[in-house]
């Protein structure tokens, strides 16, 4: 049987150092052999009749120690998970140590879960930054009195984002960096798309900014770790303001989808729904404080 030991490291990321001796990889190697052979199909045989001597010939180890680690390691993965009451929110990075043919294997998993989160004097500081915002709205002389409704919403959206500014400053969070990788990862390839779409490269487009490759990936990572903390933030918000999204809610929702296919869908992924509702809510929460 595998063992493991488990380390807590900074910024809610959790590392599992897991060991697994050859008897049990033997066992997990003839599990998969037979899982490939059942598909396997070669002259004169047919598919799943094919004798283990003639598949041994056709399957070659590397494939199988492929299906071994595919398949092993997210059921060891998942068994930790239910055994340390693990919480993670993405999924876990895998390094192999020692993977030998004839010896104990030995791999890390890397996941994180929620942050801590410490939301201080939040609600003074919303409260602070939305009032010196709007002093720094300037009269103009020759201006009537009364703003008028682009005025308006203008200081709405000026206040809106001294809030969300305020609730970056006041609370304690830090993003795991697995996460922030993740993120970054995912931006870049979508830049390249694009930038590949109208015919350029990333160092033509990296020139037309007059930018960097290292200036680029910090400012993506900033962007993603400020949009994260703000995630994260309102949810603990909600949770500690006790913000929820009524049934009643969601069937308004629903109601105004046409189509009936759609509508159909929509009610079957309630929970993005009521997900994106509550944090509407959380957000007219914090710009009515």
């Amino acid at each position: 049987m595998y063992t493991y030991k488990r380390a807590n490291l900074p910024k809610s990321t959790i590392e599992l150092s897991i060991q697994v001796p050859i008897k049990e990889l033997e066992e997990e190697y003839k599990k998969s052999f037979e899982e490939l052979r059942k598909d396997l199909a070669v002259g004169g045989f047919r598919k799943g009749k094919v004798p283990k001597d003639v598949a041994a010939k056709h399957l070659a180890k590397e494939d199988v120690y492929q299906h071994v680690i595919r398949n092993y390691i997210p059921r060891v993965y998942t068994e930790i998970v239910q055994k340390e009451g693990l919480r993670p929110i993405l999924q876990p990075r895998v390094e192999l140590v020692k993977a030998k043919e004839g010896e104990d294997w030995e791999f890390k998993l890397k996941t994180a879960e929620s942050p801590k989160i410490e939301l201080g004097a939040y609600k003074e500081k919303v409260k602070a930054a939305k009032k010196a915002a709007e002093k720094s709205d300037i009269w103009v002389p020759g201006k009537d009195k009364e703003r008028s409704p682009q005025d308006q919403e203008k200081l709405r959206q000026a206040q809106f984002q001294a809030a969300l500014e305020a609730l970056l400053n006041e609370v304690k969070i830090e993003i795991p960096d697995l996460l922030l990788e993740e993120e970054v990862e995912k931006r870049l390839a979508k830049l390249v798309d694009d930038v590949q779409k109208v015919g350029l490269t990333m160092d033509s487009y990296l020139k037309s900014k007059n930018a960097t490759r290292e200036m680029l990936n910090a400012q993506m990572k900033k962007e993603a770790e400020d949009s994260y903390k703000i995630e994260f933030i309102l949810q603990e918000i909600a949770d500690k303001e006790d913000i929820k999204v009524e049934q009643a809610e969601l069937e308004k929702v629903f109601e105004t989808i046409k189509n009936e296919k759609e509508k159909q869908q929509a009610q079957a992924n309630a929970y993005y729904y009521a997900a994106f509702l509550r944090k509407q809510k959380t957000l007219d929460y914090v710009s009515s404080l």
